[in-house]
């Protein structure tokens, strides 16, 4: 397949789910429905690797069945879908597709899969849902279609099609998805309890890792340990690929047994549970030296702290603050006045030269994928794949790829999202569900300031669509 194909999928498999999302008629969700299946199919025939034609055929019929079988799972219990979800977060492996790696997903796509299934047999039944993601579908839609449309002018269609292809349709058809659930107390409390083991098992691996200094998967992290500068700084990485995605799913554990201990202090059991698993969960944390996982949990706390105590939590905030600033001013780095770039690892020389490409495009941007070799045409690196070209932020390489049109609709959706999931937050069981949604919300959109991989993260996708739910069941309910 040509690459002209492979952006003509790209765009109407991205359109097809907009339309999926915001349509009220059940004509016009079937056809965005055939669309992004179409389009899928056509990524997926583009990115497939040459030469092994009858084992991908078997896999798509054996995953076909598998999808089958899933949907009618999920068809009778629909919550099984979140649960499912939330249990392959970790299942991260890399992928060669072409000279391309990528870490992927794999078990998260049959659960999209079987989910594709359900909202297809619900379409061409008895349908009674439309926009179930309510004030979001027009910013999701907005921002899944303008992302898509740009790979027609992508500087690099085969990055282009794997952002596509492997995170953005299929997130955003879970999405729509888990938004169709009906708010249960036992469901959330399930899905909690799951979170909470799933934080604490990851934890302990990560303890262990960093008192034997043994690391998973990852090489690059052996090489940096080895390269460390003092005994004490060893990065664990657990069960996942990478230490800040470890530490990124592990601040959503906290911030979830927080809020169970700061609201529900009526059921001592169950705080004395929830503080047990926090201060587990915090210890294993701290080896992952995770810059962006710290900034994110202390940013959701200290949301949390305005939330719940209103005015009596500014002194508290200020407090936090001040000691921040002086602990910044106490560092060596900053008292011996070194450069911006050695305090932050070079991370503001990337975020520098990414505005430069943001601003050279400011209209369309480079297209979905094309940050890389954007990047590298602007900072004069070679080779056609230079790793000195990666992205660390993703404002700015949404900026960079779909223009400033493609930042405005992440900020409209990512301010709708905040809106919903903090508008009227009672006191009761589900305003601490919906507090800690949308505590999680606030640390991962924190983290994507410093950490490129919002859109990779299913747990973000699934937190908008719970979010959604959590609005939806507010307000049906009698004020």
């Amino acid at each position: 397949m040509t690459a002209g194909v492979a952006e003509a999928a790209g765009a109407v498999g991205a359109l097809g789910l907009a339309l999926l999302i915001v349509a009220a008629r059940r004509e016009a969700r079937i056809a965005g429905l055939a669309g992004w299946a179409l389009g899928c199919a056509g990524l997926a025939v583009y990115l497939a690797p040459h030469g092994h034609h009858r084992l991908l055929a078997a896999a798509a019929v054996l995953g076909a069945v598998g999808a089958g079988v899933g949907g009618w799972i999920v068809l009778r219990v629909p919550w099984l879908l979140a649960l499912a979800t939330l249990a392959c977060v970790p299942a991260r492996f890399p992928v060669h597709v072409g000279d391309t790696q990528a870490n992927l997903l794999l078990p998260l796509y049959g659960v999209v899969a079987a989910a594709a299934v359900a909202l297809a047999w619900d379409l061409f039944g008895d349908e009674l849902h439309a926009r179930e993601l309510g004030w979001l579908a027009w910013p999701l839609a907005a921002f899944v279609g303008w992302e898509g449309v740009s790979i027609l002018w992508t500087e690099d269609v085969r990055q282009g099609a794997i952002e596509l292809l492997f995170f953005v349709l299929p997130f955003g058809l879970l999405t729509v998805v888990l938004a169709r659930l009906v708010w249960s107390r036992v469901w959330v409390l399930t899905l909690y309890v799951q979170l909470a083991v799933m934080a604490l098992a990851f934890a302990v691996i990560g303890i262990v890792q960093y008192e034997t200094r043994n690391i998973f998967w990852n090489p690059k992290v052996r090489v940096d340990n080895a390269y460390a500068p003092s005994g004490w700084f060893y990065r664990v990485n657990s069960v996942f690929y990478d230490p800040s995605i470890y530490g990124r799913f592990l601040v959503v554990g906290i911030l979830a047994s927080l809020v169970v201990v700061l609201r529900r202090r009526v059921d001592p059991l169950w705080a004395i549970a929830a503080a047990l698993t926090l201060g587990i969960t915090w210890a294993g944390l701290l080896p992952s030296f995770s810059q962006s996982s710290f900034v994110a949990l202390m940013v959701a706390t200290f949301v949390a702290a305005i939330v719940l105590w209103r005015k009596r939590s500014l002194l508290l905030v200020a407090v936090a603050l001040v000691v921040l600033v002086a602990g910044g001013m106490a560092s060596p780095a900053i008292r011996h006045k070194a450069s911006l770039s050695h305090v932050t690892s070079g991370r503001s020389t990337l975020a520098t030269k990414g505005v430069k490409v943001a601003l050279h495009h400011p209209v369309a941007g480079v297209g979905v994928g094309g940050f890389r070799r954007a990047y590298a045409e602007v900072a004069h690196l070679r080779g056609k794949e230079p790793k000195a070209a990666a992205s660390h932020t993703t404002p700015i390489t949404v900026a960079a790829e779909s223009g400033f049109p493609g930042l405005a609709l992440l900020l409209w959706l990512s301010a709708t999202a905040l809106v919903l999931a903090f508008r009227r937050v009672g006191r009761d069981y589900d305003g601490a569900a919906r507090l800690a949604l949308g505590l999680a919300l606030v640390a991962i959109l924190v983290h994507c300031v410093f950490y490129n991989a919002l859109f990779e993260d299913p747990t973000f996708w699934a937190l908008l669509a719970l979010v959604a739910v959590g609005a939806r069941t507010r307000e049906e309910q009698p004020a």
